[in-house]
């Protein structure tokens, strides 16, 4: 079911700087204040530090609200060096109210959809879900 709500033009052109031109290394999204359209809430540069880059973007999710994030994932696995895979994550914290993951839930597709090239999606509702060995894992099935 879809709530009818729109996806930002801003949406696109941030995940394209994520996904080509790696100047990005996470967005946010959320709701406008009207809530009729996905809006970029965040952005963040890639570092050169990974583990700090996803530590600052667990702390970016709020506590009580349902936000989308797209997460340039940076691991190694085995012997063949640095792999990038780019992650859907779809937040929903349980304190979050019923009606605003209602209309996250329904919403969600339509963002989902426009962004071509996520190789990983992840639904979480605790921070143990999106935890960076819970992503990881998630990551490097197939490897």
């Amino acid at each position: 079911m879809s709530s009818g709500v729109k996806v930002s033009s801003d949406c696109l052109a941030a995940y394209q700087q994520l996904k080509l031109g790696k100047s990005l290394r996470y967005i946010l999204y959320g709701l406008s204040a009207d809530k009729t359209e996905i809006v970029v809430l965040h952005t963040a540069p890639a570092q050169h530090d990974a583990a700090a880059d996803y530590d600052a973007f667990l702390e970016k999710l709020p506590k009580d609200d349902c936000v989308w994030g797209v997460y340039d994932f940076e691991f190694t696995k085995g012997d063949e060096g640095k792999r990038n895979k780019i992650c859907f994550i779809s937040w929903a914290p349980d304190d979050a109210k019923i009606k605003a993951k209602m209309l996250a839930a329904s919403s969600k597709d339509a963002l989902r959809k426009a962004l071509v090239g996520v190789a990983v999606e992840v639904q979480a509702t605790d921070i143990d879900e999106v935890a960076y060995d819970a992503v990881l894992e998630k990551c490097s099935r197939g490897y």
